[in-house]
């Protein structure tokens, strides 16, 4: 940030000083960002860095709260499978690009599943490592619904080894959290993992 823009008293980052960051980036690059093609580039980022990390705005336990008990009895297995997620690397900030499976066995109440996607997104619009974003949707998942297990698995190809360092490109990385049932029965997870198509053999 540039020296000439302090820091504001409550210690969030003002627009002005995100923006002379950018700048700071082009200099650093080796780019002059007086340059015409440049001039409105730190804005344009400001605005792309609202918008692709608004997750930490958003409270995902929030888009839960609503459940529905009248289901006639419904406690089988509920699966929202292929939901796409932009995200990006909290280690080089690059995107992680993929798609989220959920599944839950109701006890009792179901939820809308465009919630489980919201929770999916808001925790994926954050800086993040894949590992910890599995992690985080299946705990919301279970401590606000509380079933009788949570079923989370995460496919996303990462930017950061694509585009640089190894530079291996069509890799995709597969990470897993299972809860309760999901957990403790092999025929639950077989089944789950089945529904998604993701397992041995693929």
């Amino acid at each position: 940030m540039s020296d000439s823009i302090p820091p504001p008293a409550d210690g969030q980052v003002t627009r002005e000083q995100a923006q002379d960051a950018v700048r700071t980036l082009l200099r650093w690059a080796g780019e002059d960002p007086q340059r015409e093609g440049l001039l409105d580039t730190p804005r344009r980022v400001v605005e792309a860095y609202r918008d692709w990390f608004s997750g930490y705005g958003d409270d995902p336990h929030e888009y839960l709260a609503r459940t529905f008990e009248e289901v006639a009895g419904y406690d089988d297995m509920i699966v929202l499978r292929d939901i796409e997620f932009e995200s990006h690397c909290e280690h080089h900030m690059a995107p992680i690009i993929g798609k989220a499976h959920v599944g839950y066995l109701p006890d009792g109440k179901v939820v809308g599943i465009s919630k489980l996607a919201r929770v999916v997104e808001t925790y994926a619009r954050r800086f993040q490592v894949q590992e910890t974003m599995t992690s985080q949707i299946a705990a919301c998942i279970g401590q606000v619904l509380k079933p009788r297990g949570v079923g989370v698995v995460v496919v996303g190809a990462h930017e950061c080894m694509t585009t640089r360092g190894i530079h291996k490109r069509g890799v995709s990385m597969v990470t897993s959290t299972m809860l309760g049932a999901f957990r403790e029965d092999a025929r639950t997870r077989s089944e789950f993992l089945r529904f998604i198509d993701v397992g041995p053999g693929r």
